[in-house]
């Protein structure tokens, strides 16, 4: 029987924790209750938990994402904050919602479906919280693209802001959007923002 230790530490920004794949899914496998990703260079990021604002959102949205996938008759698989894919560049992130089409979902193992198969979601969204910094969100919403995303929602509620990213077009911002629209990716999926922003 092997016993564990959980154990918190305090890091400067300054310092970044290095990681193989083996070992960050070691370390998310124990510490269940932290929301963890890992930059294509081995970096360990540790988020904070949401806020209450924050939750609140992102509950909007995956519910509605979900409620698309369920009534549409869609083949394809909807996935909520907590789920972890590991992208072909080596990053393995959490986006806060996202969808991958029922072809590249046939494409995984049942092996790779036990843990954080690897795979870029075809549809992303990623939600910025009053902490977050836009940049670092920019970044990673550029990774997705970069690693076979399809289709990328930024959604900045304290400015009432969305940027799209869509593969090799310029990024697109619309202020104070009513709604977004799924387009060809997500064919009759719309997401209604008075839901998020409210």
């Amino acid at each position: 029987m092997t016993m564990t230790t959980t154990i918190s530490i305090e890091l400067p920004r300054a310092i970044a924790i290095q990681v193989t794949e083996e070992q960050f899914t070691a370390i998310a496998i124990a510490n269940r209750d932290l929301r963890l990703e890992r930059t294509a260079e081995g970096e360990l990021i540790v988020n904070p938990p949401t806020g209450w604002e924050t939750g609140k959102q992102n509950s909007h949205i995956s519910g509605e994402l979900y409620l698309w996938w369920r009534n549409s008759g869609n083949p394809g698989q909807a996935f909520d904050s907590s789920t972890g894919f590991t992208l072909p560049n080596g990053a393995i992130r959490s986006p806060d919602a996202s969808w991958i089409s029922q072809e590249h979902c046939n494409a995984i193992s049942p092996q790779q479906k036990s843990a954080f198969s690897h795979i870029c979601p075809d549809f992303v969204v990623e939600l910025r919280s009053i902490s977050d910094s836009l940049s670092s969100l920019q970044e990673k919403m550029q990774e997705y693209l970069e690693n076979g995303a399809k289709l990328g929602w930024l959604l900045d509620p304290q400015h009432r802001r969305v940027e799209l990213y869509r593969p090799r077009v310029d990024v697109e911002v619309l202020e104070n959007p009513v709604e977004l629209s799924g387009e060809d990716v997500l064919p009759g999926f719309m997401l209604k923002l008075a839901r998020v922003w409210n």
